[in-house]
């Protein structure tokens, strides 16, 4: 999935992190161990990026959810523009 974002162009960058996930499921506690994935882009590519996540998840229903940079670097800025401006 992170590949395929950054190819398409949706990304910028993605970065991994594995993490523990304590959750309510089918009236259960699970516990797994999962992976938390950021993807770098554009407010302007939210709606892209969701549907790629969700065409490509195994998730029935992925954690998807957006934060806005409150400030940012502007040339990094400016270079995640530039990598994530779609095919």
């Amino acid at each position: 999935m992170a590949r395929v974002l950054v190819e398409r162009k949706l990304a910028a960058c993605v970065q991994i992190s594995e993490i523990q996930s304590f959750y309510a499921w089918d009236d259960v506690v699970q516990n797994e161990k999962e992976y938390r994935v950021l993807f770098k882009t554009t407010g302007e590519r939210y709606q892209s990026v969701e549907d790629a996540i969700r065409e490509l998840h195994s998730y029935e229903l992925p954690a998807i959810h957006a934060f806005a940079f409150e400030y940012v670097y502007a040339p990094y800025a400016a270079w995640i523009e530039s990598n994530s401006a779609g095919q």
